[in-house]
């Protein structure tokens, strides 16, 4: 009998739901940086064995919206927990289990095999970790505990077991050979987008958003035109640095990224314009793909 479902991937900011993504799907899908709120879609990729199709869904980070696009971000969170077939709720050795406990409430009813994950167990003791493991198990006493370290792929083969076995009867629902459910430009302002990240400080990378406005692909090339928006024109001074410097290291950083994820040369234009209220505009939202619905 062929098995497939939906494992969902949740828990707080920065506790290595990416890492764990790409580990378990094999790829570079999900961008995984050390600033928080790295993630801001739902993000699948799939993992098909002869037996079984696992689509696995990165989530943005839970937290307490500040403006409409957090609010986006959390609604991802939630949805996330609606269409589970096996829930994956990943916390750290460091984080306090008592965060978002309205959040935690939630996957505690849950009907649905639940999986805590406690990763980064390098980064303990074992007397550490059987405190922690034993404070969750109070909090979510449904939930079955596995500790992991993602980075090191340590306990991630065996997880991958667990989930098979607990995936119900199902034909796939996707075409075996698909990795993901999102189409080539996500992953061209993905990637653009993590750059940013690592390059610029403070809130820079929060007011950016990226939209790819040409991606033109032959046999051996792309050709790609991506517009950088910020809110503010001193944002815009930043991005694109003294004579043009910072926005021209983005953009190789980016090209060369780029060019590993579709194994082809790319031809990269960047251009940074300033959109005052895009974090906040539903309809700003909607265009860049921010509406769960």
């Amino acid at each position: 009998m062929h098995k497939a479902g939906f494992v969902n991937i949740v828990g707080n900011p920065n506790v290595g739901k990416s890492t764990l993504m790409n580990q378990l799907v094999g790829e570079r899908i999900s961008i995984a940086t050390f600033k928080a709120q790295t993630t801001r879609h739902r993000i699948m990729g799939i993992v098909n064995t002869p037996g079984a199709q696992i689509v696995f869904s990165d989530t943005p980070g839970v937290l307490r919206p500040n403006y409409k696009l957090q609010e986006s971000m959390l609604a991802f969170s939630e949805s996330a927990l609606q269409d589970a077939d096996v829930l994956l709720y990943v916390t750290d050795v460091v984080e306090n289990p008592e965060k978002n406990r309205d959040f935690l409430d939630k996957v505690s009813r849950m009907t649905v095999p639940v999986l805590l994950l406690i990763n980064k167990i390098d980064l303990t003791d074992q007397k550490t970790l059987g405190d922690i493991v034993e404070r969750w198990h109070t909090l979510l006493p449904g939930a079955e505990i596995l500790p992991i370290s993602a980075a090191n792929k340590f306990g991630t083969g065996m997880l991958l077991k667990r989930i098979e076995e607990l995936l119900p009867g199902s034909p796939p629902y996707f075409d075996k050979d698909q990795l993901t459910d999102k189409p080539a430009r996500f992953f061209v302002s993905e990637i653009i987008r993590e750059k940013i990240l690592l390059y610029y400080d403070k809130e820079i990378p929060y007011s950016v958003e990226v939209r790819v406005e040409q991606f033109k692909e032959t046999a051996t090339l792309i050709r790609i035109n991506a517009v950088i928006y910020v809110e503010r024109d001193s944002q815009k001074g930043i991005i694109i640095g003294h004579r043009g410097v910072a926005l021209k290291r983005v953009s190789t950083e980016s090209r060369r990224a780029l060019e590993r994820f579709f194994g082809k040369h790319i031809y990269l234009e960047t251009f940074v314009k300033v959109d005052k209220d895009w974090r906040s505009s539903d309809k700003e939202l909607d265009s860049f793909g921010y509406n769960p619905g």
